[in-house]
């Protein structure tokens, strides 16, 4: 019998899919994350946007494509949100954000089997491990619907997390969560955290966080691992003082640049990448161009831009909108500008040394990521930890020098 495991959204569901398909794997079943042929569906929906909505939506249709008879399993953001929209035949069982784990339990009814009462370890990939340390989140931004639907923050313990990371193989492992700053598995929260790391010899990236998490002591524990990756994606969304307060976002202008300043004092050559929505309600072109000389000011090494999206059942729904034709100039500008940026940060790292952990191999070059998340192109076959001098831009990277 064969499964396809099938994930929109954010990494938090990605770590969930790989857990399913590891605990479908256990029993027998034959396996893949990708839209194919199957006897069962398990898809894993997101409902971060209307646009991720409306995808969720259409998933139970593309996989009946593939067999009319299959049997199909809905969970995730989309469907806690809203079960009736996938309750149509072949659909045998619609959950939501929480307790996927039922998720095996409605396989086995159908199909026998043992059901589990909680979802083990993912099975280990090849290079990057996203580690699942927390989930929900207890900010409540105006615009975001996740808190509904993930709950309040419920942390992993750090003998769990520590054990899950022992037990991995990839030489990376990346910490993910809805809001990994608002970790509180351990008295000193994240920092607390990141110190009970000092034992792992393998690369240690951080998920997204928010700016108040950063502070010398955080910093300082960051330093003392033995493989930091120094890229911060540090949640912005708006330059404007003004927008950050109607988001709820809980910080000022000041107080952002003052953590990257802090950043940089530890990690020179360390990136800091960030969010940033454009035509959020009220914004105006005042507002918009404190958003745009932020990105110079902050020297961001990548700037991912959205256009704001309306969420039913946030605060920000029922707010006046900017004109869709308004928030689409400002996101063209806001990604021009972005590119530049990015652009700016790399070619400050021509000529400097980095590690670079390999990934593939496409019959001339090897890529990989450099810890502070470049990517990297060398020529011939390459495998593992190398150390490398990047040399020039090249293709939607840099071209390096194996040393």
């Amino acid at each position: 019998m064969r499964a396809v495991v099938f994930t929109l959204g954010c990494k938090v569901n990605e770590v969930e899919s790989a857990q399913i398909l590891t605990e479908l794997d256990k029993r027998g079943w034959e396996t893949s994350d990708e839209l194919s042929y199957a006897d069962v569906y398990v898809l894993n929906t997101c409902a971060v946007t209307k646009e991720a909505e409306r995808k969720s939506r259409q998933l139970v249709a593309r996989a009946l494509k593939f067999n009319p008879n299959a049997r199909v399993y809905v969970c995730g953001c989309a469907s806690e949100k809203d079960k009736g929209q996938f309750e149509k035949p072949n659909v045998r069982f619609v959950g939501g954000a929480r307790d996927k784990e039922k998720i095996i339990g409605a396989i086995a009814n159908d199909f026998g089997g043992e059901a589990c009462t909680v979802l083990g370890y993912p099975k280990n990939v090849k290079t990057r491990a996203f580690i699942k340390i927390e989930d929900g989140c207890n900010n409540f931004c105006s615009y975001c619907v996740i808190p509904y639907l993930r709950g309040r923050v419920k942390s992993r313990s750090i003998k769990d997390i520590t054990g899950e990371i022992a037990a991995c193989t990839a030489p990376e492992i990346v910490l993910t969560g809805i809001n990994i700053s608002a970790y509180n598995g351990c008295e000193d929260g994240l920092t607390g955290l990141i110190r009970a790391l000092s034992f792992t010899d393998k690369r240690v990236r951080l998920g997204s966080l928010e700016c108040n998490v950063i502070d010398e002591e955080f910093l300082s524990a960051l330093k003392g691992l033995k493989d930091f990756a120094p890229q911060f994606h540090l949640s912005l969304q708006s330059g404007s003082n003004a927008v950050l307060k109607a988001m709820n976002r809980h910080y000022t202008r000041e107080n952002y640049l003052e953590k990257c300043a802090l950043i940089y004092g530890y990690f020179p050559n360390g990136a800091v990448t960030t969010d940033i929505i454009a035509g959020f309600c009220g914004e105006t072109e005042n507002d918009f161009q404190d958003s745009l000389t932020i990105i110079e000011e902050a020297g961001f090494a990548r700037v991912h831009a959205f256009a704001f999206s309306p969420r039913e059942g946030t605060k920000a729904f029922n707010l006046p909108d900017v004109p869709k034709e308004v928030k689409s100039e400002r996101l063209h500008r806001l990604l021009e500008v972005g590119k530049f940026a990015a652009e700016k940060y790399v070619n400050r790292q021509l000529g400097r040394e980095y590690a670079l952990i390999t990934e593939e191999f496409d019959g001339e070059y090897t890529c990989g990521y450099t810890e502070n998340y470049i990517k990297v192109y060398v020529a011939g076959e390459r495998s593992g930890k190398i150390k490398v001098k990047l040399k020039e831009a090249f293709r939607d990277g840099v071209l390096a020098k194996v040393l």
